[in-house]
């Protein structure tokens, strides 16, 4: 596979999954529906999180071809999301300055934007490196 459009990380999906019955690799992956399973039903009661063990390689796949590699990195950005979400840190990082700030000032909104960018955030990044 062509590198230039390596997106995610297979080890980062794999450090997520430890935390899998969060759903949290599955969101890295843009799977936002079922990372919300997994997250209320922990991981389907553990054994889709046991499973996605091995289907980690075929959403690192599906993920490099469906997002568009450029400027913004995605791991930096889940990464600052995760860690530093309530604060905008990822919004400032995408160069979205007015609503890092606005996160900065509200706590991501009070926690709803915070999770909608849990939703969206890769999506937000493909339509960034798209345009540049």
């Amino acid at each position: 596979m062509d590198q230039s459009n390596d997106t995610h990380l297979k080890t980062v999906g794999y450090i997520l999954w430890i935390f899998g019955f969060t759903g949290s690799h599955r969101f890295y992956y843009g799977k936002p529906v079922t990372g919300t399973i997994w997250f209320f039903t922990l991981g389907l009661l553990f054994i889709g999180w046991i499973i996605d063990l091995f289907l980690i390689p075929s959403m690192d796949r599906q993920a490099d071809l469906r997002y568009r590699s450029g400027k913004i990195d995605y791991t930096i950005a889940w990464i600052l999301l995760t860690f530093l979400g309530l604060f905008g840190i990822h919004r400032f990082y995408m160069g979205k300055w007015i609503t890092g700030i606005v996160y900065l000032l509200t706590a991501g909104i009070f926690g709803l934007g915070y999770l909608y960018d849990y939703w969206t955030l890769n999506d937000q990044i493909t339509v960034i490196n798209s345009s540049s």
